[in-house]
């Protein structure tokens, strides 16, 4: 018995050791290798302007050619592209939305500066007041996601039956989306207005990520909760983006990263908090179907277990399922 305690405990040592050697290059490597790759952007000036980015920054930006800053105002509103560089007789202007991204808005003033010395930099859709480096916003996201899923694993533990299950979680949508609002938008004002708005999107976000957890639970029991927590979570949260922007991760990583909850529920709140909604609609589309279809994995998967119903003396005891 001493022995077989000795080996399990000696495998649980290299599972979590393996483990470990996993998620530091999972975490470590893109923040390492964090640089613009096909970054949109817009350019208006010389024909040779685009070529000179593509000979300067190879491979760094995919470059959408517009008449003037007007366009490219246009286009950085609408979340076609992130900032534009721009060459006039009068010189070089950078075009920047650091609501977008801060990181890539440094990125796109350094590149311009290989234009010339002193080059003016509008920041055509600011971060919060609140908020000038934009760091809050990451911040801020990563305890919803975690309360997200926390309240996925309760809901599977202590709510027995389907039906409660679904009610729990839509309760745990509407109150989080609403708490999580007032937080970031009233309490610490580091989300411009549009309150049901954001609140909306955290809702939309919290079902998604939570409603996964239990389904996933229901269905696989204690092994979909494994799977769960480590796509959703530890994946998901080193492949969001959200510090910086997908385009400066490693890709495909970047890309798949938008395919994950918290990936597309950042880039859903970035657009309805200061891009009136535009840019959206992936990112909507995929958290609404996280929502769905764990919902529907609630509904088909296993129930919990009531009490036992009474037995005679001598008879074992009968499970009875609930729901």
């Amino acid at each position: 018995m001493r022995r077989n305690a000795l080996t399990l405990g000696v495998l649980i040592a290299i599972a979590v050791v393996v483990g470990q050697a996993l998620l530091i290059p999972l975490f470590a490597a893109p923040a390492a290798n964090v640089a613009p790759r096909d970054l949109p952007i817009a350019v208006a000036g010389p024909p040779g302007l685009a070529a000179q980015l593509g000979r300067d920054h190879p491979g760094a930006f995919e470059v959408t050619a517009v008449p003037d800053a007007a366009t490219a105002d246009t286009k950085i509103k609408s979340r076609d592209v992130y900032g534009a560089i721009l060459v006039t007789a009068a010189g070089p202007d950078v075009h920047v939305a650091s609501a977008a991204s801060p990181v890539v808005a440094q990125l796109l003033t350094q590149a311009a500066a290989g234009l010339g010395a002193q080059v003016p930099v509008r920041d055509v859709v600011p971060v919060d007041a609140d908020d000038p480096r934009g760091a809050g916003f990451g911040a801020g996201f990563l305890p919803l996601a975690i309360t997200s899923l926390l309240a996925g694993v309760l809901i599977f533990f202590a709510v027995p039956r389907r039906g409660a299950r679904l009610a729990a979680l839509a309760a745990f949508g509407v109150l989080g989306g609403l708490a999580g609002a007032g937080v970031l938008v009233g309490w610490l004002g580091i989300l411009p207005g549009g309150y049901l708005a954001v609140a909306g999107v955290l809702a939309l976000f919290a079902v998604a990520v939570a409603g996964t957890m239990t389904g996933l639970a229901a269905l696989l029991g204690r092994g979909g909760l494994a799977l769960g927590a480590l796509v959703m979570f530890l994946v998901g949260n080193a492949l969001s983006g959200i510090a910086a922007a997908p385009e400066l991760l490693p890709q495909p990583w970047g890309a798949l990263g938008q395919w994950l909850p918290i990936g597309a529920g950042g880039t859903l709140l970035r657009s309805v908090a200061y891009f009136d909604g535009n840019g959206a609609g992936f990112a909507g589309a995929v958290l609404v179907a996280y929502a769905i279809g764990g919902l529907l994995l609630v509904g088909l998967g296993r129930s919990g277990i009531t009490r036992p119903e009474a037995a005679p003396v001598g008879t074992a005891p009968e499970l009875v399922p609930a729901g």
